[in-house]
């Protein structure tokens, strides 16, 4: 077996591989890669291969009607986060840090009237509203798209808010794993009446290189730590604030303590799919969040609108350099 990385960064101390170079997807796996020699990537679903056209619904698009490879065939980088107006912001973010001359950022899932989606070059940036079954609708379109497509080695982040465990508020944190509500590392399903459990865990290598970017900045920290993601803001994320709560402010702390000495740094309300889902299909992925709140010291958000605007630029200015280092390696 021969490795089949595509190195994003190069000549740092970091594990020798992504989790899916094809060494290392044989060893969990115990099959052949989803990854071809030229970088493409099959989709494991073979009910796909007897449709004769697949509609991508929610993105307002079809493998038939649209010359996909010839519209997204360069995408390397996808950028997912949760409102349309901070999409739109990213992508206009990326052109100016990719001196790439975009005057018009135009909607490619208009037509669908459910998700805005912006391309800048060979980067996509699409919202996937808040939580699991919005974000998971929004993730597996992305994933046939970039096939049909033929993308090659695209990687998939996604940029988000959340709130911190014992860590300043407006310090970003990239997740190492995905913790599910009962504390499982796992994103889990229901599929044809039966519960599926799907591992969620992040690679190892590309979050190195996404700290080694980020600890260039010095106005705020930049964490690895495991992200719970919940299925609710209140009570699902022990909440003391909102309209329903059955336990104590002890029984909250114990709680956080308990995430604490699992090694979860954050909460949000997508990890563990997002996760999950890009392992399964064989793509790298990240999730850079900042937090904006301690949750040890309370739960409502209380920075000021101008703070909040300015701490959520900081995903996007880890992920911006990260990318730009890339193609300027490629320059030399």
């Amino acid at each position: 077996m021969k490795c089949d990385c595509d190195y994003i960064l190069t000549g740092g101390n970091w594990d020798p591989h992504y989790q899916n170079c094809s060494i290392i997807w044989s060893k969990n796996f115990g099959t052949a890669s989803p990854k071809n020699a030229d970088g493409t990537f099959n989709l494991t679903n073979k009910h796909l291969a007897k449709l004769d056209v697949d509609i991508l619904y929610h993105l307002g698009l079809d493998n038939k009607n649209y010359d996909l490879p010839k519209m997204f065939g360069d995408v390397k980088f996808v950028c997912m986060g949760g409102t349309k107006y901070r999409m739109k912001e990213l992508a206009k973010y990326v052109a100016n840090t990719l001196n790439i001359d975009c005057k018009d950022f135009i909607n490619l899932t208009k037509h669908s009237h459910r998700y805005a989606m912006y391309k800048v070059g060979p980067v996509l940036c699409v919202n996937h509203g808040i939580g699991i079954p919005s974000m998971t609708i929004l993730l597996q379109e992305v994933i046939k798209l970039l096939s049909y497509a033929k993308a090659k080695d695209p990687l998939i982040f996604r940029l988000g808010t959340s709130g911190g465990l014992d860590i300043p508020p407006g310090s970003v944190v990239i997740s190492s794993f995905g913790l599910n509500g009962t504390l499982e590392k796992s994103y889990d399903i229901p599929v044809l009446g039966k519960m599926k459990k799907i591992p969620s865990f992040f690679d190892n290598r590309l979050n190195q290189e996404l700290l080694y970017v980020a600890s260039e900045e010095k106005s705020f920290s930049t964490f690895i730590g495991g992200t719970m993601a919940a299925d609710d803001f209140y009570r699902g994320q022990a909440r003391l604030d909102g309209p329903f709560c059955d336990y104590t402010e002890e029984d909250k702390l114990s709680f956080i303590n308990t995430l604490l000495q699992m090694g979860v740094k954050n909460i949000e309300m997508e990890a563990t799919a997002f996760s999950a889902m890009t392992r399964e299909a064989g793509l790298r992925s990240a999730v850079v969040c900042v937090t904006f709140v301690n949750r040890l010291e309370g739960d409502q958000v209380t920075p000021t609108k101008a703070q909040l605007l300015e701490w959520q630029e900081r995903p996007m200015l880890v992920i911006a350099k990260y990318i730009s280092k890339y193609y300027e390696r490629l320059s030399k």
